[in-house]
């Protein structure tokens, strides 16, 4: 659960609670059978018995069909099928060792798949709970037009903290549920800058649009869209 400081129509702001939006829909995967089923990872290789491993210790990766006919020599009998669980990603140089100080570099690309420019990457600074609030940009667009326009990434639901917060929040979604529009957003003192919900977020613009639902709450939900 983070923090965001928003501010309504009147120039008011306040600061709010966002959570990630759950669906109220249990699913339930069943086999064939009709048994419960559940995802799981499971190990299916080591690094010392990956491809690049046999053909080192066959010569060649054109003899390691020779290594497979007379055994079994990319199984690891010990670790092979083991369940993994509480596992953390860590990074690899071409030996395979692990590297422990990564320097991360942004590539961009021209449309036919070439490097344009690298670059190394900045970390982007959360700016939505900071002491100079969100505006209310004014910027409106039918509920019903922007569904071809933008690309809808992820979902943020904003939240009340208290009985002020939740008139705050009310009066935002009533004003907006009259218009059945969205509200494009962003942050910098002309809000025309890309909303950073954590540090290395991603640079994307964001619409908000307010709910009113009968259970005792206000909320809204902030759309993080790629245009």
């Amino acid at each position: 659960m983070g923090s965001i400081n928003l501010a309504n129509s009147k120039n008011r702001d306040a600061v709010v609670n966002t959570e990630s939006v759950q669906s109220p829909l249990r699913v339930r995967w069943l086999d064939e059978k009709g048994r419960q089923t559940q995802a799981v990872r499971i190990l299916r290789c080591t690094v010392d018995r990956d491809c690049d491993e046999l053909a080192k210790q066959a010569g060649g990766l054109d003899q390691v069909a020779g290594l497979l006919l007379k055994g079994d020599p990319e199984v690891d009998l010990e670790n092979y099928g083991r369940f993994l669980k509480d596992t953390s990603r860590v990074y690899i140089d071409p030996a395979k060792k692990v590297v422990r100080k990564v320097q991360e570099w942004e590539v961009v690309r021209n449309p036919d798949g070439s490097v344009r420019e690298r670059r190394p990457r900045k970390v982007a600074l959360p700016n939505t709970a900071t002491e100079v609030p969100l505006k209310w940009s004014g910027k409106l667009m039918k509920k019903a037009e922007v569904f071809n326009k933008f690309v809808f990434a992820a979902k943020v639901q904003i939240v009340h903290v208290n009985g002020l917060t939740y008139d705050f929040l009310f009066g935002m979604a009533e004003e907006l549920e009259e218009q059945q529009s969205l509200m494009l957003m962003g942050s910098g003192p002309k809000g025309n800058l890309p909303l950073v919900f954590h540090r290395g977020g991603f640079h994307t613009a964001d619409f908000s649009k307010v709910a009113r639902k009968a259970r005792p709450t206000a909320c809204s939900c902030i759309s993080r869209i790629w245009s």
